[in-house]
Parts: structure tokens; sequence; C-alpha cells
């Protein structure tokens, strides 16, 4: 019975370690958080220097700053209903994550590559695009 109780305890322990690790392998809820807001600021936290942003059909590579003006102004004609994550994955150094964004005029499909430096996850590339996703 000792025996057992051992045993229990070991893969108890076993489970909550491998939660926390995965927990941490998560996209940041902040980033979640400001997506389902429309909070431009609050997303543009995590924006690496220079950020490559497709929004619908225009792409290009914009500073922090810029991209963060761009989804304030796609934020505000496209007012998020809600954001949900579909699939998220990766490694330590580079996470990606794939939601549905439900809007006002529309739902958009968003996709999210981060990588890691110094320790933190910043938003290398952000894809807002036409929703073909059920």
């Amino acid at each position: 019975m000792k025996t057992f109780r051992n045993i229990s305890i070991l893969l108890v322990a076993l489970a909550f370690s491998f939660g926390a690790n995965s927990i941490s392998n998560d996209i940041p809820e902040n980033i979640v958080s400001a997506i389902k807001s429309g909070n431009a600021k609050e997303l543009a936290v995590y924006f690496n220097s220079s950020i490559e942003l497709t929004l619908l059909s225009k792409e290009d590579i914009y500073s922090k700053e810029q991209a963060e003006l761009i989804l304030k102004n796609f934020f505000q004609t496209h007012v998020p209903n809600s954001f949900t994550l579909l699939h998220e994955g990766g490694k330590e150094s580079s996470k990606y994550a794939i939601g549905k964004l439900k809007t006002s005029k529309g739902n958009f499909r968003v996709t999210i590559l981060l990588k890691s430096q110094n320790n933190k996850l910043y938003i290398h590339q952000l894809r807002i695009e036409g929703d073909n996703v059920e």
C-alpha cells in the first residue's frame, strides 16, 4: 500500500512538472487579450524593433511604432468581438500561434510568429488575413 502511495505521489509530481513546462511554452496571455480587446498599444509591447506585418492584402516590414499605428487603425474600423487560439506550437527559441478573430466587419485568420531574445518573446511576424477557417 505504501509503494502504491509513493508511485501515486510521483505520478502527480510528474504531471505538475510537465504541466508547468507546457504553460511556459504558451503564447503570452497578454498578447491574446490585446488582440481580443483590439488594444494595439498593449500588443506593440511584444513587437520586435521591426515587424513583418500582413494586414488584409498589404504586406511590409514596419518599425514597431508604424505597426502599432496601422493596427490601431485596423482595430478602430474592425472592432474585435472575440479572438480564439486554434493552434500554437514551437520550441524554446521560437513559437507560433494561429487564431480566429471575429470583428464588426468580418472574421480574420491571425498568425503570430514570436522569437526569443534575451529571455523575452518578441513578435517578429503578424498576419491578419481574410478568414477561411471554420
